[in-house]
């Protein structure tokens, strides 16, 4: 597995009916989102299956950044069976992406 990048288009589609998803909302120019990325390649490989990553583009997909009220960035979403659950804005070590995963897996 790996991270997706998703768009205002295709993000509904993507996000898990069942099971855990985390989107990362970010953009290009972020310095924080650059060091997050290699974290959720290490998640996606740990949880394989069990996990979608997903990543969205803020600049690109202002209509999904909008409807979650993501005023920074990074900011990082899990979804469980579809729904929002937790939100975590600002980078944070890998070990807090782990605790709340570890909730919803």
């Amino acid at each position: 597995m790996s991270v997706t990048a998703v768009n205002d288009v295709n993000f509904a589609t993507q996000i898990r009916k069942e099971g855990a998803t985390l989107v990362e909302f970010g953009a290009s120019w972020c310095p924080p989102c650059k060091v997050l990325l290699p974290i959720l390649d290490e998640l996606s490989e740990q949880h394989g299956e069990k996990l979608r990553i997903l990543k969205v583009d803020c600049d690109e997909s202002p209509a999904t950044a909008s409807q979650f009220g993501v005023m920074s960035m990074p900011t990082v979403i899990v979804f469980h069976n579809g729904e929002p659950v937790e939100k975590l804005i600002g980078l944070r070590p890998k070990s807090v992406y782990e605790n709340v995963l570890a909730k919803y897996s």
